[in-house]
């Protein structure tokens, strides 16, 4: 199964809770430590939460709901450390925005949290400048992969280019023509995965680490089958035509951000 978890304390749209019940049974079941898992969640902002379920104080500092809902999270999630924590969107100010950065920091010296990320950030600009003005680099960028953002050709070259794991959401349901056209479905078909494997397998093969929400059993059995296939050094892609009937129908120029003469 997957070992891989970006949670949120964010009710609206996670059960954060039932994520630490369930990697703390599977690790009992399975004999798995901690360290066998890795674990990401988020700092949301009010803007984000149901106002009649917020995981802190909504009256209290800016710095001091960044604090609670870490110390939620933490109970929620049965551990007592996070891989990763993401800021789940910008502020309404760059000075809001670095005082939740700079006490996310402080969890990282503290050893609570191992590193830091930011998400929903659609400008380079943005990211590049929160990126220069924190004490800790953000590891992490987690956005939306659509059309609109020009599928963030910009940003993942940044990310590319200082060590950034891109992380994308909304991945296949906002790309359907790119994996539902017909030479995108005989391509999936000669090599033995849906139209949904082969898109998540295209978003690997050019540095994308997509986030996968399903529910249902199969697709997850899929998904999993996926990537027991590239980690055993399997290239699903076998040349840069192969990408290209996906990337092309992306619809958006220099979609590969690979340079000249780089492989893929």
């Amino acid at each position: 199964g997957s070992r891989h978890t970006p949670p949120a304390p964010h009710p609206r749209h996670y059960n954060e809770g039932g994520v630490g019940d369930g990697w703390t049974a599977a690790a009992k079941d399975l004999n798995l430590q901690r360290s066998d898992l890795w674990i990401q969640t988020k700092f949301s902002g009010l803007g984000a939460h149901d106002p009649n379920n917020v995981p802190y104080d909504v009256n209290a500092s800016l710095e001091e709901r960044v604090k609670q809902s870490l110390k939620k999270s933490l109970e929620n999630l049965q551990t007592d450390y996070i891989d990763s924590w993401v800021m789940h969107g910008p502020e309404d100010s760059w000075e809001n925005h670095f005082k939740v950065w700079r006490t996310m920091e402080m969890f990282v010296d503290e050893g609570k949290v191992r590193q830091l990320g930011i998400s929903n950030f659609y400008r380079v600009e943005d990211v590049k400048f929160a990126y220069e003005q924190a004490r800790i680099k953000p590891k992490v960028v987690q956005n939306r992969f659509y059309s609109d953002s020009g599928h963030d050709v910009e940003i993942r070259k940044f990310c590319q280019e200082h060590d950034i794991e891109y992380q994308s959401f909304w991945t296949l349901t906002a790309n359907p023509k790119a994996y539902r056209h017909p030479a995108a479905l005989e391509l999936a078909k000669t090599k033995g995965l849906s139209p949904e494997g082969l898109f998540y397998a295209f978003c690997m093969a050019i540095g994308i680490t997509p986030m996968d929400g399903t529910t249902n059993t199969q697709h997850m059995k899929e998904d999993i089958a996926l990537l027991n296939r590239i980690r055993s050094g399997e290239k699903i892609f076998v040349d840069s035509d192969e990408l290209a009937i996906i990337g092309n129908a992306l619809g958006t120029p220099n979609w590969s951000i690979v340079g000249d003469g780089e492989e893929l």
